[in-house]
């Protein structure tokens, strides 16, 4: 089997075993959007991180528009059941109205660098899918996506897992705790 395969099939066990473990997820949330090339097209990759830096959500669309914007807020905060109080994004015109309807009790920043940390991640990211050689389809790059926010809140030290040894080796550890459970 091959690696790729591997995170296909086994990425969501991981994150779906690990979730009892998570730490609380923060009620500050940065919110933005970006791009990735599915099977040669432009996707938009919706992520949202809170304060800490732990990655709260991901979520991949064909279009970048209000009914994505929506789809995204509802799925983060039915899987978190948090309602943040306080939302950065950029300055896309559809996120206001969006945040209205939703989340009218929370604060909308949009100051021009108070979204530098999911900025990089997003480079994160990207640095982790350019040898990939591209992905195909939607519903693996869903996967990919989601099995990267898990990775790197794992080796964040988001999870109670892998916590008593040296940051170097937090993530090995972590997973053997995981194939433990599992």
């Amino acid at each position: 089997m091959t690696v790729y395969r591997s995170v296909q099939r086994f990425a969501p066990e991981f994150a779906e075993a690990a979730r009892a473990r998570q730490h609380v997820i923060g009620d500050r949330w940065h919110v933005d959007e970006t791009y990735v090339k599915v099977g040669g097209t432009w996707r938009y990759l919706f992520p949202a991180i809170d304060q800490f830096g732990q990655v709260i959500d991901v979520f991949l669309s064909p279009r970048r528009d209000a009914g994505a914007a929506r789809r995204f807020f509802g799925r983060a905060i039915g899987r978190t059941r948090i309602s943040p109080v306080e939302v950065t994004t950029d300055q896309y015109r559809v996120y206001p109205r969006v945040l209205d309807e939703m989340l009218p009790a929370a604060f909308h920043d949009t100051e021009v660098h108070a979204n530098n940390p999911l900025e990089a991640d997003h480079g994160r990211l990207k640095a982790r899918l350019r040898p990939m050689r591209g992905l195909k389809r939607d519903r693996t790059a869903s996967v990919i996506v989601a099995g990267h926010a898990f990775v790197q809140n794992l080796r964040r030290g988001f999870y109670d897992l892998g916590t008593d040894v040296p940051s170097v080796s937090r993530l090995a550890h972590a997973f053997a705790e995981l194939a433990l459970v599992m």
